[in-house]
């Protein structure tokens, strides 16, 4: 499904300014947190804003929805009276919107766009063509060159003009008020408490999130002593010597209900690669096999030379008292007997005892 055509849009009240760059729109019916019903709407995203028409050549949006405020986007499998219909829960800050597209590819291609605005990149997650990735990146370009043209004027203060002293606590993130609402939104299991640089530049904040009934979000001051340390700006100030007993102070305060905000970012859990594809040249990202590799096969253990399983193994050491074996007669052994003789060394030995015996029996005699 190709995108529709862009055209830049008046605002309300007939002025005639245009709006961000629309990279994709259509119909969409749209239920808010408040409304009873869904109304379909020409719905355009143009910057990170979705604008709401109630037709394609109205000059007037009737709603606007700015995205900075988005916590999640999932896929809604309850049924709808049109089959071919795809529905959509858009979670914002201030609550949730219904989303509904004329059918599973518009769905996908709209999850697309919405994800590249948001995080300024082209998402993986999806079943989307070759063609469509490549629209998506040229959106991711376009937004990024339009909020940089946009900093300088609008941005926060830079984290780096923070003066930190001593050991930064892992809880510290460089965002700003609104971003470190949406991460503790995003994410309450990973810790409630975020420490940030303020607006000022010159100071540093707390942003905490707790659930009454919906999200509760507070902000504390924290300032450097001149005489060193940092002091919590409420009520009551707080001394601490480092950032570090300032987030211990805070959990000790609120009796451990306040924790670190500690985001474990993933890691990929297979391998993955991109290579072309030989016969329409387009590049397919592929996944590594998971099995493990073929081991080499095991050499045969190295016998002995004289193992004694050799049939050239060595005999036992012949006993030098008995040096004649015999070996029994077969029609199939050429052998008849195996005589080992005696060295020359027994051999004069055994002559001379002899000799000897010889001569004691006649002297006895």
């Amino acid at each position: 499904m190709a995108a529709a055509p862009v055209r830049q849009r008046p605002g309300p009240g007939g002025a005639r300014a245009p709006l961000p760059p629309c990279y994709y729109e259509g119909y969409l019916e749209k239920r808010g947190p408040k409304e009873k019903a869904s109304r379909r709407l020409w719905t355009c995203l143009c910057g990170n804003s979705l604008y709401f028409f109630n037709n394609p050549k109205d000059t007037h949006f009737v709603e606007k929805m700015d995205l900075s405020g988005f916590v999640s986007l999932k896929d809604d499998c309850s049924r709808d009276r049109n089959l071919e219909a795809a529905r959509l829960i858009l979670r914002m800050k201030d609550g949730e919107t219904k989303l509904t597209a004329p059918n599973l590819e518009s769905r996908e291609l709209w999850k697309g766009f919405l994800y590249s605005v948001i995080d300024l990149n082209v998402p993986s997650c999806l079943t989307l063509l070759p063609g469509q990735l490549q629209m998506l990146k040229e959106v991711v370009d376009k937004e990024r060159s339009r909020r940089r043209i946009r900093t300088p004027t609008r941005a926060p203060p830079s984290p780096l003009s923070v003066p930190l002293v001593g050991e930064i606590p892992a809880c510290f993130r460089p965002v700003s008020r609104t971003e470190a609402e949406v991460l503790l939104e995003r994410h309450p299991d990973s810790g409630n408490m975020l420490l940030r640089p303020g607006r000022d530049g010159c100071s540093l904040a707390v942003t905490t999130r707790q659930d009454l009934n919906g999200s509760v979000f507070r902000h504390y001051r924290v300032t450097q002593r001149d005489q060193g340390g940092y002091v919590i700006d409420v009520e009551n100030p707080i001394p601490c010597a480092t950032l570090h007993e300032v987030i211990d102070a805070l959990v000790e305060k609120t009796a451990g209900t306040l924790q670190p905000f500690l985001l474990e970012e993933p890691y990929e859990e297979n391998i993955t690669y991109v290579s072309a594809n030989d016969e329409n040249g387009e590049r397919i990202l592929h996944t590594a096999p998971t099995s493990p590799l073929p081991k080499a096969p095991a050499l045969p253990p190295k016998q002995d030379r004289w193992c004694s399983s050799s049939p050239l193994s060595r005999s036992p050491a012949p006993d030098r008292r008995i040096l004649t074996t015999s070996v029994p007669a077969s029609p199939t052994n050429p052998m008849r007997r195996l005589i080992l003789s005696p060295s020359p060394l027994a051999q004069t030995l055994n002559e001379e005892l002899k000799m000897k015996l010889e001569m004691r029996r006649a002297s006895q005699d």
